[in-house]
């Protein structure tokens, strides 16, 4: 995980102090790539104590197509809670719980023009299946027409699947990144993701590669970053899936291990909403 940590402290180094909409300015850098490879290991964080587990329960959540806060909570989640209490949202809400039309309500049932809904990630999917030299095996959460239907709009945007003989890769965009909070989350969940593609396509998993457009640290995560670049970090652990899932809506979460995770202890900060 090197590469992250040298990209906080160029932020930290060579951002730029801006404003933004939750009131706490932030440092930031514009357009900044990290790239990983799955042979080195599954990039979960070292240098503080991923929540693996909540990563793993809101991609499963997302994979559901589900809106409802509710559902997240059932998987042990509750890192949407705040977004779906939060009172620019409760007055849209159609129920108790109810998110809109956020990430996995994109990617599982994307409306057109003409009412029909589109199930982008299955199309994905059979697409590596039949046609995986195809450069349009694209899922995109950012739906313009919908923005105002969902409690947050989405940071992480679009994933890009790229086969190269046997291997998958995957290419995600995301407009907006909290790099002490989210990133680390990000950086995990879409790997996750590539190795359950990958898993039930019959392919290996390659490398995951983020592209970060306002990449940031909150001004009020300054010391917590300087704990973390202050850590060694440590190898990175194996990740096991179970064989026997043939589909991507089969997975459970106990079909998803995390193997020799060694890790420094958890460095705590307040979220922005």
């Amino acid at each position: 995980m090197r590469q992250y940590l040298d990209a906080l402290q160029h932020i930290m180094e060579h951002g730029v102090d801006r404003p933004n909409r939750t009131g706490i300015d932030t440092r930031a850098v514009f357009g900044l790539p990290l790239r990983f490879s799955m042979k080195d290991g599954f990039p979960a964080m070292t240098t503080k104590k991923l929540a693996f587990n909540s990563m793993k329960a809101e991609l499963l959540w997302f994979i559901s197509g589900s809106s409802d806060v509710k559902e997240l909570q059932k998987l042990g989640s509750r890192i949407w809670d705040a977004n779906a209490e939060a009172d620019y949202w409760k007055p849209k809400a159609k129920f108790e719980g109810d998110l809109g039309r956020v990430y996995g309500v994109q990617w599982r049932s994307w409306r057109t023009s003409d009412g029909r809904e589109i199930d982008q990630l299955a199309h994905a999917i059979q697409t590596i299946k039949e046609r995986p030299n195809d450069r349009r095996i694209i899922v995109s959460a950012w739906n313009p027409g919908e923005l105002d239907a969902m409690a947050l709009p989405p940071c992480h945007m679009m994933y890009h699947f790229f086969t190269s003989g046997n291997k998958l890769s995957l290419l995600m965009y995301q407009r907006s990144c909290d790099m002490f909070l989210g990133v680390p989350f990000n950086i995990a969940s879409y790997s996750l993701l590539l190795h359950l593609v990958a898993h039930i396509t019959g392919r290996e998993a390659d490398e995951c590669i983020l592209m970060l457009g306002d990449a940031h640290i909150y001004h009020n995560h300054f010391d917590q970053v300087r704990e973390q670049l202050s850590r060694m970090p440590y190898s990175l652990p194996k990740l096991k899936l179970n064989p026997a899932v043939k589909h991507i809506d089969d997975f459970t979460m106990d079909d998803i291990e995390l193997v020799d995770y060694q890790y420094h202890p958890a460095i705590k900060a307040p979220m922005a909403v």
